[in-house]
């Protein structure tokens, strides 16, 4: 089962407020530990929304609107993919990471094409399979 652990921002993060270096060793740490288990495939942290936007789709023209956001709180600061065999598994990971208090973290099941039931065609299946491994290979490059 693949996971995406989203790390929500907060006033700090909005302010563009990045860590320490003690913070950065520490889930540096922590990375290393996820990756040598096997359990990281991708983790990243954000810019601020301040530095964003945010498109809304209400008609026929979407909406863009420049960053910050009103609710920082509700915005993703940073996120992991991982892969592990349960939501148990997911959480009892996360409560080894370096947070402090106030730290709130998501945890979600990425959907795999099993999930979508009948409505994702074999041919859909098929294409969909195609596009990850292209979005792949533009990883490598990036």
């Amino acid at each position: 089962m693949r996971f995406l652990v989203m790390v929500m921002g907060g006033e700090d993060y909005e302010a563009g407020r990045m860590g320490t270096e003690e913070e950065f060793a520490a889930m540096t740490t922590f990375n290393e530990e996820l990756v040598e288990a096997g359990v990281m495939l991708a983790g990243e942290g954000l810019h601020p929304t301040s530095k964003g936007v945010k498109v809304t789709f209400t008609g026929s023209e979407p909406i863009v609107t420049d960053g910050p956001f009103a609710e920082a709180k509700e915005f993703i600061a940073g996120y992991w993919v991982w892969k592990v065999d349960s939501l148990e598994d997911a959480v009892n990971w996360l409560k080894r990471a370096p947070f402090g208090p106030g730290a709130n973290i998501q945890i979600r099941q990425i959907a795999d094409p099993d999930d979508y039931g009948d409505e994702l065609s074999p041919e859909l299946r098929e294409r969909e399979r195609a596009v990850g491994e292209a979005a792949k290979k533009n990883v490598e490059n990036a």
